[in-house]
């Protein structure tokens, strides 16, 4: 028998916080490259600068890259709510970031031919026009950086709230007919247990954990009037099995270090690219000024080659990473395997087994994840949720639970 969660409708929302703020900031940064682009290309017409209309070009590149972040933050805006997109529009970042990551790799190849040719065969060199030109390059780049960096491309937040909760550190125990709240108190005060309920007496109630390891701790109560408190504080992490004892009753229950992701899980891997753009242009403008200035004061001019081979060697090595990362996210990879044996140990604590699982990033901050559950019990849906949201924070989760008379022993686990 299968039961499956009812379907209901929500949005699929599934992009950064500052999403608006960052797509404002790369058109500006657009802008202000394609105005110095026009200046560099313009002016060394009129002024016979060959360095000025190179850079001018170059600077070309520059802003085609940034447009490809531009246009990825404005159509996943768009398309947000486009029922055709059935997990969002958040991966467009990603898409986005992979072809920046390609575009880079193809830069540092074209710097590092550049460079080789030249210091086979060297060609002079007009420091007057060329070091300023650099030194105008740098300006540009250090600007875009800092506008870029306004659009805070490490965050996790949610444009959305209807799997996002916040962590309640508080489980409900029925003891001898009657139900108590037992809870983890730690708003400004040092952590310690709360016991809330019918008929309680300090003196006659006792916890206590035993943690992962098989340390044991007791807890005294004291009262505290409308509830019990624990004399003592409750030592990190909070990860433990707990047994409330009162009187001659008791009932446990389990409580969770709750997993806080992975940073891959919230990084905007399409800002990230518009960033590695603007800082490995920032970086060769300085390793030319440096070339530059040491073959003009030493005569050294296979400096600047040097310094072009090695900017591409930097590049290219941003660029290796930058594909690592979004091609992982575009194929749907665990992105958070400590998130995944989490949900294995919270699911599996009770005697039930996950016969599949699948987790993976629906954009930045953004999680999806399918648990199949198969147990034994009368649990819901709603029970499971609650479980998976006491491990992490999901965007989309999706539960099935099959039942059976029994558990199978050895039953296979599938993880994706």
């Amino acid at each position: 028998m299968r039961d499956a969660e009812s379907l209901g409708r929500h949005d699929h929302v599934f992009l950064g916080e500052t999403h608006a703020r960052s797509e404002r900031n790369v058109w500006a940064v657009i802008a202000l490259t394609t105005a110095m682009m026009f200046a560099e290309i313009i002016g060394g017409a009129m002024f016979g600068s060959i360095a000025l209309v190179a850079d001018g070009f170059h600077m070309s590149t520059h802003a085609g890259a940034l447009m490809l972040a531009a246009l990825a933050y404005t159509l996943a805006r768009r398309r947000a709510n486009d029922p055709r997109f059935t997990f969002g529009t958040g991966k467009f970042g990603d898409l986005a970031g992979f072809s920046s990551a390609l575009i880079l790799a193809m830069i540092a190849l074209g710097v590092a031919y550049e460079s080789a040719s030249r210091l086979l065969a060297p060609t002079p060199i007009h420091f007057a026009q060329a070091i300023p030109t650099a030194a105008l390059g740098l300006v540009v780049n250090v600007v875009s950086a800092w506008l870029l960096s306004r659009g805070g491309h490490h965050h996790h937040g949610h444009d959305h709230d209807h799997e996002h909760h916040h962590h309640d550190e508080s489980r409900p125990l029925e003891i001898a007919g009657a139900v108590y709240q037992l809870s983890v108190f730690e708003d400004g005060a040092p952590p310690r247990f709360r016991l809330a309920g019918p008929r309680l007496q300090a003196a006659a109630t006792e916890i206590e954990t035993t943690r992962p390891d098989g340390a044991r701790q007791r807890f005294a109560m004291v009262d505290r009037g409308a509830y019990l408190e624990s004399g003592d504080e409750i030592s990190e992490p909070h990860a433990f099995d707990v047994v409330v004892r009162i009187g001659a009753a008791s009932a446990d229950c389990a409580f969770e270090e709750r997993a806080h992701g992975d940073a891959s899980v919230h990084r905007d891997n399409n800002m990230r690219a518009a960033v590695l753009h603007v800082i490995a242009d920032a970086a060769v403008s300085v390793l030319v000024i440096v070339g530059l200035t040491l073959a003009w004061l030493f005569g050294w001019l296979w400096m600047d080659p040097l310094a072009g081979l090695v900017g591409a060697g930097v590049i290219a090595s941003w660029s290796y990473g930058l594909v690592r990362d979004t091609g992982r996210v575009l194929l749907d990879m665990n992105p958070d395997p400590k998130l995944t044996r989490a949900l294995l140990t919270a699911f599996e604590r009770d005697g039930d087994s996950l016969a599949d699982l699948h987790l993976w990033r629906l954009g930045p901050g953004h999680l999806g994840a399918i648990l199949c559950v198969v147990t034994d019990s009368d649990r819901d849906c709603a029970y499971y949720r609650e479980a998976a949201r006491q491990v992490g924070d999901f965007s989309h989760l999706t539960i099935e639970i099959e039942r059976r008379p029994a558990r199978a022993d050895g039953a296979k686990r599938r993880v994706a």
